[in-house]
């Protein structure tokens, strides 16, 4: 299954990826900082880590942002579209 930039794929609500920038005005945010929108909130983010992160696994993804404890989770991917299918699947399987 193929995700579209902006977009990650679901048969329920779409969660949408949108540059930390525009959804949170204040404050200065990085071109590779994102927030993950579902229904119009914000349930998580998707951001590069630069050294930081795991060897071969610069993009971070975390959930639960909403205030919804029980679904918080997060992990590392390689890529920007790998951590967006990640994150879909582990939001998906609350």
């Amino acid at each position: 299954m193929g995700y579209s930039p902006g977009l990650i794929a679901s048969s329920i609500l779409p969660l949408i990826l949108k540059r930390a920038s525009t959804s949170r005005p204040s404050g200065q945010w990085r071109e590779d900082d994102y927030d993950v929108l579902e229904n119009g909130v914000v349930v998580g983010r998707i951001f590069f880590l630069d050294a930081v992160g795991p060897q071969g696994r610069t993009w971070m993804w975390a959930s639960g942002h909403n205030g919804e404890i029980k679904r918080a989770a997060h992990g590392y991917a390689g890529t920007r579209e790998a951590a967006m299918a990640a994150f879909a699947k582990s939001w998906r399987r609350q």
